[in-house]
C-alpha cells in the first residue's frame, strides 16, 4: 500500500473509532436514562463521555481527533441530556468548566499517547538498526570468504595451471562454480529482503496455496544442487489451503534444506514436514547431522550462527535473516529446537487466514 493509501485508511479508521466511542456513549446515556434508579441523576451522563473522549484521543493519531471528540461530546451533553432537552443552551452554570475539562482531558490524553509512540517508534528505529548492522555483518562475512576462495583458485589456475593435473584443475573448476552459485544465492535473497521491507511495505502479497505444490518445487530445485542427499517428503492427507507468496516460501524452505547441508556436519538426510495445526499451517525441515549446542540454540537466529555449527566456509546468517523476514512478513512465526535422531529442526508456521478474513 503506497503513503497516501496508508494515510487515508488510517483517516478512515480514526474517523470510525470517533464516532463509534461518540455513538456508544450516546447510547449508554439513553440506556440508563430508562433505568428508574439511574434516571433520576445525570451525573453518569459527564463521566461517559469524558471516557468516550479519553479512548478517543488515546487509540486516534495526533491531537484533532480528541478535540473534535470533546467539543461534540459537550454539544451532545447539551442538547440530549441537558434541559431544556433537544435544545441548546449555553448558559448553563458550568457549561465553561465543562467544555475546559473535556478539552483537557482530550489534550493530555493526546499528548500522552503521542509521546507513547514516538518511544515506540524510537525503539523500533533501534531494532532496525541492530537488525540492519547484523545483517550487514552477515553479508561482509559471507561475500569475503566465497571471493576469496575464488579469487585464490583463479591465481592457481593462472599462474600454475600447467603443472596441474586434469583432476586438479576440474576441482578448482568445481569450487569456482560452486562459490559462485553461493554468491548468486545471496545476492538474491538480499534482494529479496530489499523487496519486503520497502517495496512492499514490509508485507506481502498473499493467495490461497495447496503446501505440498509448493514443498515439491522447494525440493525439486534442492535435488538439482545436492542429489546424493535423500529428502523425505510428509504432507497433510487432506488437501488444505494455505494464504502465502509461494515463491518467498519456497524460498525459505530452499534456504533452510541448504542450511542443513551446509551447517549440519555429514547431513545424509532431510526430513520436510508440513501439518495444519489449529489456525496455522506448520513446515518442520529436520536434519540427521550433528545438530548444535544448547547455547547455540539460545542464540541461533541472533546476528549470525555461532561459529562451529558449519563447515568453516560460508556462514548461514543471510540465509536465516531472509527465512525471518519472510516468515514475518507473512504473519508468521519460526524457531528451531533439538530433533530426536540428534540433529536440528527448524519450524515455522504461516497463518492459514489471509489479510482479507
Amino acid at each position: 500500500m503506497t503513503e497516501p493509501g496508508r494515510r487515508a485508511a488510517r483517516t478512515l479508521r480514526d474517523l470510525g473509532l470517533t464516532a463509534g466511542m461518540l455513538a456508544a456513549a450516546a447510547g449508554l446515556c439513553f440506556l440508563l436514562g430508562q433505568v428508574d434508579h439511574v434516571a433520576h441523576s445525570d451525573a453518569y451522563v459527564s463521566m461517559l463521555f469524558i471516557l468516550a473522549v479519553f479512548l478517543t484521543a488515546r487509540f486516534t493519531s495526533g491531537y484533532a481527533w480528541g478535540i473534535g471528540a470533546a467539543l461534540v461530546s459537550v454539544l451532545l451533553v447539551n442538547f440530549f441530556f441537558t434541559y431544556p432537552y433537544f435544545a441548546f443552551n449555553f448558559l448553563l452554570p458550568g457549561y465553561p468548566i465543562t467544555v475546559a475539562c473535556m478539552l483537557a482531558v482530550s489534550l493530555l490524553t493526546s499528548a500522552m499517547t503521542t509521546r507513547i509512540k514516538q518511544v515506540e517508534q524510537l525503539r523500533g528505529e533501534a531494532a532496525r538498526e541492530k537488525m540492519r548492522g547484523n545483517l550487514l555483518r552477515a553479508v561482509s562475512h559471507d561475500f569475503r570468504t566465497p571471493l576469496t576462495a575464488i579469487m585464490g583458485a583463479n591465481s592457481t589456475l593462472a599462474e600454475s595451471g600447467a603443472q596441474l593435473t586434469p583432476e586438479e584443475r576440474a576441482r578448482l573448476h568445481r569450487n569456482i562454480a560452486e562459490d559462485a552459485q553461493w554468491l548468486l544465492r545471496m545476492v538474491e535473497n538480499l534482494l529479496t529482503v530489499t523487496r519486503i521491507r520497502e517495496e512492499t511495505g514490509g508485507g506481502v502479497e498473499k493467495t490461497p496455496q495447496l503446501p505440498e505444490e509448493v514443498v515439491a518445487e522447494a525440493v525439486d530445485k534442492f535435488h538439482r544442487h545436492y542429489p546424493e542427499r535423500e529428502v523425505t517428503v510428509s504432507v497433510p492427507e487432506t488437501a488444505e489451503l494455505c494464504p502465502m507468496d509461494p515463491m518467498l516460501v519456497e524460498q525459505v524452505l530452499l534456504n533452510l534444506m541448504e542450511n542443513a547441508v551446509i551447517h549440519g556436519g555429514a547431513v545424509r538426510r532431510i526430513a520436510l514436514t508440513v501439518s495444519a495445526a489449529a489456525d496455522e499451517m506448520r513446515f518442520c525441515v529436520e536434519d540427521d547431522g550433528g545438530g548444535v549446542s544448547r547455547e547455540q540454540l539460545r542464540h541461533f537466529f541472533e546476528d549470525r550462527a555461532p561459529a562451529g555449527t558449519g563447515d568453516g566456509r560460508r556462514n548461514m546468517g543471510i540465509g536465516l535473516s531472509v527465512c525471518q523476514a519472510i516468515v514475518a512478513a507473512h504473519g508468521g512465526r519460526m524457531w528451531a529446537e533439538h530433533a530426536q535422531g540428534g540433529g536440528l529442526a527448524v519450524s515455522f508456521a504461516l497463518p492459514m487466514k489471509g489479510e482479507e478474513a
